[in-house]
């Protein structure tokens, strides 16, 4: 594993064992990421989501406490996947990174509590799952509009877009941090485990 340019954002290459058959690779290795956060994650659901070409789903996040970390891949097709950092009062504040997650490589993305996590697919269908630190929960699920100019994310344009009705009403960063509407960076460095 890696980090990524967002502290609490972390990238992992597998190491794929091909033969006749196909391949095989371990996807999740809960040991390897504790060695690297300090803590083992807790997996409380795990999502699976399939797009077609265009689609964005996200900026997602969590209230915070507790929030909601995340560990993804891609298994069929290829995304930009996006990790956005949403808590207010980090030196990284409204920054964004993008990976290429795909059936080829198959890394994975981790993003702990704090931080917004969006993706587009670039394959004519992609299949994305996801493990959660927390279960879904209506009332404490945010959205940051994507398309948010003062972000800039860099969304292939050749895609064409399509979003949900919620991620298309989602604020914008300032909105969000005006209404207070986003964690912080402290209330996330509380929730962080020893």
């Amino acid at each position: 594993m890696k980090p990524l340019g967002i502290a609490g954002a972390w990238i992992r290459t597998p190491r794929i064992h091909p033969d006749v058959r196909g391949s095989f690779l371990e996807w999740f290795r809960g040991d390897e990421l504790e060695a690297h956060l300090g803590y083992r994650p807790e997996v409380a659901q795990g999502n699976c989501s399939v797009s077609r070409r265009g689609v964005v789903r996200g900026i997602h996040y969590a209230d915070v406490p507790p929030g909601q970390a995340k560990y993804v891949t891609c298994v069929s097709g290829s995304v930009m996947d996006v990790v956005v950092d949403l808590r207010a009062g980090s030196p990284t504040f409204g920054r964004w990174e993008a990976v290429t997650l795909d059936d080829q490589a198959r890394q994975t993305v981790y993003l702990a509590e704090g931080l917004g996590h969006a993706f587009m697919a670039l394959s004519d269908e992609a299949t994305v799952l996801y493990l959660c630190s927390t279960s879904y929960n209506p009332d404490r699920e945010h959205g940051i509009h994507p398309l948010d100019p003062s972000l800039g994310i860099a969304w292939p344009a050749d895609a064409g877009i399509v979003m949900s009705e919620r991620d298309s009403a989602a604020p914008s960063l300032a909105d969000a941090l005006a209404r207070g509407l986003l964690p912080s960076l402290q209330a996330c460095h509380d929730r962080a485990r020893p």
